[in-house]
């Protein structure tokens, strides 16, 4: 009899896309349905991005890479930390990855030993205690709360540091909620003399406000970002870690055993992105800032709770818990009923229990239809 591995076994599916899934096969069967459910830009990569791929490949730009990345593109990556942050970065502390799911099973394949803790905040991206757990080591979670915009209070991170705590996990602008972290509970959590992994991918999509990045504060850490969210190249699958010199070789040999490089046109794309593509942002960003404070308001009209209004990323984490016990079953029912797709508040940890994240990746007009829907279901219920 053929024995499938316990961590494979036990891993827990990813609910967000058990939504889609569902989604898709009611679209098969004739359905219309609005999707609200899934993170993903809905732009078309940038001209200038695609042309710059199609440039590499006429070159013959088609081979491996250096492990690290090219060096141009580790370059561009530090030209832009010091614009946007004020902090200088080395091009030999860069590993650039095939996004940066693949970056954090680097990370965290490198610092966390079989019964190590990672503290977290929950609600939290639901793969990261996947990643953790996978590696056998815990997650340890410290609650936000919607009152205070989800932030991680660096006093709550500091009651569940214990001798088997290794790093530290933060994520702002945050997925599942949208908020950002503020400066001064950034500055203080790194100096809690923990590693810091601070996960930057949804950097320049931002409202109004000012993200930060953690090396603003601290060199004891990680960062991950990429290109997918905020270039809305999802497909290309390129991202990259900035790690602590002793780091560098031990992440870099991960990367050669188990994903050689990044794909070279990728990376070649990722350096028109970094250097061509502004405008480009500029003009989505606008967009999204539309779709985010039309949702804002018509969920708030149809009576979800939503204290403080987030102010980057594509989300809404919406309170839901006066309609039922169980987010999951909500989101099902609102798919089959309404036709519009949401993820349940469960997929992103048990404080979220009761709440459902809103994605505004979609067109206003999708927007606008999929909220009138949802009305007519809350009407009808």
């Amino acid at each position: 009899m053929k024995k499938v591995s316990k961590r494979a076994r036990e891993i827990p599916p990813f609910i967000v896309m058990e939504v889609l899934e569902k989604a898709h096969e009611l679209e098969r069967q004739g359905r219309n349905i609005i999707h609200l459910e899934v993170g993903e830009p809905d732009f078309p990569t940038p001209r200038c991005i695609c042309e710059a791929a199609q440039e590499a490949m006429e070159k013959g730009e088609t081979h491996y890479t250096h492990s690290l990345g090219i060096l141009e593109l580790r370059e561009a990556i530090c030209e832009h930390y010091r614009e946007k942050y004020g902090v200088h970065v080395d091009p030999g502390k860069i590993i650039v990855t095939s996004g940066t799911s693949p970056a954090l099973f680097m990370v965290f394949s490198t610092l966390l030993e079989v019964g190590d803790e990672i503290i977290m905040s929950d609600p939290h991206y639901p793969c990261y205690p996947n990643f953790a757990n996978f590696m056998g080591a815990k997650p340890a979670f410290v609650n936000v709360h919607e009152e205070d915009g989800f932030q991680l209070r660096p006093e709550e991170i500091k009651k569940k540091m214990g001798p088997g705590t290794r790093a530290i996990l933060i994520n702002s602008p945050s997925n599942p909620t949208g908020n950002l972290l503020s400066s001064e509970r950034m500055e203080k959590v790194a100096d809690l003399d923990l590693p810091i992994i601070s996960d930057e991918i949804y950097h320049g999509l931002v409202y109004g406000d000012k993200e930060h990045s953690i090396l603003e504060f601290t060199d004891n850490a990680f960062v991950l970002n990429g290109f997918s969210k905020l270039y809305a190249m999802t497909g290309w699958r390129l991202g990259y870690v900035i790690a602590p010199p002793e780091f560098v070789r031990p992440l870099q040999k991960v990367q050669q055993n188990f994903f050689i490089s990044a794909g070279s046109i990728s990376q070649w794309a990722g350096l028109a992105a970094l250097t061509k593509a502004q405008d480009d942002v500029e003009r989505m960003k606008t967009t999204y800032d539309e779709r985010r404070r039309y949702m804002i308001r018509r969920v708030r009209e149809l009576g979800f709770g939503l204290t403080v209004e987030p102010s980057g990323a594509f989300y809404l984490l919406i309170n839901a818990r006066h309609l039922t016990d169980s987010s999951y079953e909500l989101a099902f029912e609102i798919l089959e009923k309404a036709g519009v797709g949401v993820t349940p508040g469960i997929d992103f940890g048990e404080n979220s229990e009761g709440y459902l994240r809103l994605s505004y990746a979609n067109s206003l007009e999708n927007i606008e239809e999929g909220l009138k829907r949802l009305e007519g279901f809350l009407n009808r219920r």
